[in-house]
């Protein structure tokens, strides 16, 4: 588990591909600080298990399901990418809960500078719009961001001057490729929306659900909740 809270910026030294698969040896510093063969480490948003370390540099594999799910097949060496420790529990909680596990990949579709701030709109996929919601979060290349606004087929987020400089979103232009993580909380809350009472008798909480226990949109607005 993450925050969004980008440590630092690493450098892509190595990339061996595989027939289906990839691994990567990344130049980094401040997230190595503690850091063991089998932790975890966001590249981009992506959870990896560091599988060897030295003193300047990592390494992980990707799988095959990976590479076609992210944009980090798009790498190449000398790339820049965020990175990220796994989340200890007692620390702060500074951007939002993230999996590391990508929901899909989106594109930039414009940069546009806003006072101090710069506004990026990016499309993406209906698999990643259907958790938007203004104010909510979102997770972009694993930078936990709020969303301004969105659409049908895009959303809008704003970049402070302090993310810009330290993530890879300071230099990403439209066209470029965003590796994308809807709010894990959403998730579990349309699951447990959707799925039907206990037992199976009864309707589906769409349907406003039965009485018998279990959430529904009936026992949420009675409470207050919608």
């Amino acid at each position: 588990m993450f925050t969004g809270i980008i440590e630092e910026l690493g450098t892509l030294r190595q990339i061996t591909r595989g027939s289906a698969s990839a691994r990567l040896k990344i130049e980094a510093r401040r997230v190595l600080e503690g850091t063991r063969a089998g932790d975890s480490i966001a590249v981009n948003g992506v959870c990896l298990t560091v599988t060897a370390l030295d003193k300047s540099s990592f390494v992980a594999d990707v799988m095959a399901e990976t590479l076609a799910k992210t944009n980090l097949g798009q790498l190449t060496p000398g790339g820049r990418v965020n990175l990220e420790r796994a989340l200890r529990l007692g620390s702060r909680l500074g951007g939002h809960l993230v999996s590391g596990h990508i929901d899909g990949v989106g594109t930039i579709i414009r940069r546009e500078p806003h006072d101090i701030a710069t506004l990026l709109t990016v499309g993406a996929p209906a698999g990643v719009l259907r958790y938007i919601i203004k104010k909510g979060s979102v997770a972009i290349d694993g930078i936990s961001l709020t969303v301004i606004n969105f659409n049908d087929s895009s959303f809008q987020v704003s970049l402070i001057p302090h993310t810009a400089a330290l993530t890879t979103l300071g230099f990403k232009r439209p066209g470029d490729t965003v590796n994308l993580e809807a709010d894990l909380i959403g998730k579990y809350v349309e699951r447990l929306l959707l799925r039907r009472e206990a037992g199976g008798a009864g309707e589906s909480v769409e349907d406003g659900g039965s009485e018998k226990g279990g959430l529904s949109l009936k026992f949420l607005a009675e409470h207050g909740f919608i």
